[in-house]
């Protein structure tokens, strides 16, 4: 009876996922419209949609540094029509600086990851620094006089500058948004000196001279800016290379056959040229992975931020 039993569940399992999907797809983003996440997130909706021929909508759900909609998404029903756009901050970050509704490593089940992408170090056109070896010169000599903005407490933006200050040694006052669009607006106002942020969502502004960028996070130099140095070669920071990832992941329990089937079409789609330059063009990095790699690459990430986060004594406010 139980080899019976297993045998139709497998079938059932392998049905599902071959009439997958057969209704919309809702696509949970626990970010604002124009943050990194949800332009990634967009544009591989669309491809799916595109190529599997059932709507996938995307749903945005921001708050809590992205914890709200993640917790939505995950404590979804587990039968593949309610996914998760994964990222740093909820899903990598978030575990070594407070108690979250779930555990990513448990709670959710990889698809693929989309893309990494670079933050960049921001200010008003106007500062007066040229270069990020300059900015750091100005802000060690007046500790507590500048400010800086993030998408919310404890997101990714927010512990990416607070390891730059850590690493520079610079004292500078935190100003927290909900949601990358209006921190980025206060820079472009004169409101708030900096910020570090992706490279997907300060592009538009640094080509309109909006924005000055200084130095981009990652040891290369970023698809989208590559006339910006990077601050390992820009200034003392020889070794800083910190850059965010982008995914899709579902509830824990979706059937893995129906993971299979999202995360090769996903391949295909990252592998094809078209998408990998309208990526780049946006600042994305592509990085496909199958589950499995990607469920390694997340054990991986969590480690390393408790223990940039450790080191840094980065807290919540």
């Amino acid at each position: 009876m139980k080899a019976l039993f297993f045998l139709l569940t497998l079938f059932s399992a392998l049905a599902a996922a071959q009439t997958y999907p057969n209704r919309p797809v809702k696509v949970v983003v626990p970010w604002p419209p124009g943050q990194a996440t949800d332009i990634a997130a967009r544009v591989m909706a669309q491809k799916l949609q595109e190529s599997l021929g059932q709507p996938f909508v995307i749903d945005n759900k921001p708050g809590a540094g992205g914890s709200i909609g993640t917790d939505v998404a995950l404590k979804s029903a587990p039968d593949g029509y309610t996914l998760l756009a994964a990222s740093s901050g909820p899903v990598s970050i978030m575990p070594s600086l407070q108690k979250l509704p779930y555990e990513p490593l448990k709670d959710l089940v990889p698809i693929s990851l989309i893309c990494r992408n670079a933050y960049v170090l921001v200010t008003h056109p106007d500062f007066p620094a040229k270069n990020a070896r300059d900015f750091i010169a100005e802000l060690k000599a007046n500790p507590d006089k500048y400010t800086f903005s993030s998408s919310g407490t404890g997101a990714t933006a927010h512990l990416f500058a607070e390891l730059f200050n850590y690493s520079a040694g610079i004292r500078a006052r935190h100003v927290p948004y909900k949601g990358t669009a209006p921190a980025i607006t206060d820079i472009i106002n004169g409101q708030v000196t900096y910020t570090m942020e992706t490279v997907a969502a300060t592009l538009p502004h640094i080509k309109s001279g909006r924005l000055k960028a200084l130095a981009v996070s990652t040891a290369r130099r970023a698809g989208g800016l590559a006339e910006v140095p990077t601050l390992a070669e820009s200034t003392d920071l020889r070794d800083f290379d910190a850059a965010a990832w982008i995914g899709y992941a579902a509830p824990a329990g979706t059937p893995r056959e129906i993971l299979q089937k999202l995360s090769a079409e996903m391949h295909k789609m990252l592998e094809a040229p078209d998408l990998k330059e309208k990526l780049t063009q946006l600042g994305l990095d592509p990085a496909p992975s199958t589950p499995d790699e990607m469920a390694g690459f997340l054990r991986r990430e969590q480690e390393r931020y408790a223990q940039i986060i450790k080191a840094a004594n980065i807290r919540v406010e």
